[in-house]
């Protein structure tokens, strides 16, 4: 922000400098899971099952605070579509949110070990 600052002001041509204030408006520590870990691969398990690939990345989610406290998290898929996120123009439209909905439940039966297993 300060670098981007300087390069406007020294652009500037008229008028007062810009001037900028930094106000911290969250906190979300970070964290990493091991893809092995059991969680997880449920969590692939779950989205190969409705045709998802299945995919692992870093992102800012609210996952970030159990992680870093050593407790297993993992986001998974909302359903829906959405853009420009974290601004002022994000926007989301709920397709097959009910996919997300049965993933989620899907995830949570295996996680509690109600699942059976393939014979």
């Amino acid at each position: 922000m300060r670098h981007a600052l300087d390069e406007e002001n020294t652009l500037r041509r008229r008028g007062d400098p810009l001037t900028v204030k930094l106000d911290k408006v969250g906190d979300r520590p970070s964290g990493e899971m091991q893809h092995n870990a059991p969680l997880v691969q449920r969590a692939l398990a779950t989205s190969q099952f409705f045709g998802a690939p299945p995919a692992t990345r870093r992102s800012s989610t609210n996952s970030n605070v159990p992680i870093a406290l050593g407790i297993p998290a993992v986001t998974i898929g909302r359903g829906g579509i959405g853009g420009e996120s974290h601004s002022p123009g994000e926007w989301w439209m709920n397709r097959d949110g009910h996919l997300a909905v049965q993933r989620a439940l899907l995830l949570l039966v295996a996680e509690a070990g109600l699942a059976e297993d393939d014979p």
